[in-house]
């Protein structure tokens, strides 16, 4: 079964979040939050307490233990985002956004075929090696070259 919890109009942007929230996916419940506990950002403590808090609907909503489960998905999706106004110079303005994002963060039991399959997966970094083909298959087939410009005073002389 999974448990989810979701923490709406977090202020965080998506991207400062999203790299933590990367970083906890398929982890272990306990492994996660020793690793947001140490991770010397504002997003680890908010991406914890969304953590914390699923893991409290497992045990109390749903009287699971969730020492076993591990972090299926953690994502952090942009929610809106507030405009503010910053004076510049001559009387001008410039517009800021002060951006929000939704956290949320999914809790299950491990799948034991899952993980093995994960395992024998190629690193999600790495790219199959493409065969290098050849530029050109003979180089006698190569355009040939288009003959220098004239230059004016080469004209005039004719």
């Amino acid at each position: 079964m999974e448990v989810r919890s979701v923490h709406k109009y977090a202020r965080i942007s998506s991207q400062k979040a999203r790299q933590v929230t990367r970083a906890i996916t398929g982890m272990p419940v306990s492994q996660a939050l020793s690793v947001l506990d140490f991770t010397p950002k504002k997003a680890a403590s908010l991406v914890g307490k969304v953590l914390r808090t699923a893991i409290a609907n497992a045990e109390n909503n749903h009287q699971l233990d969730a020492e076993e489960f591990v972090v299926r998905s953690a994502v952090a999706t942009p929610g809106p985002s507030l405009s503010r106004f910053m004076p510049r110079a001559r009387g001008s303005a410039a517009s800021i956004k002060k951006r929000l994002s939704h956290i949320t963060v999914v809790i299950g039991a491990p799948d034991a075929e899952g993980e093995e399959e994960g395992e024998k997966k190629a690193a999600p970094g790495k790219k199959a090696a493409k065969a290098k083909t050849p530029a050109k298959a003979d180089a006698g087939e190569a355009k040939p070259k288009r003959a220098p410009r004239k230059k004016k005073a080469d004209e005039a002389a004719e």
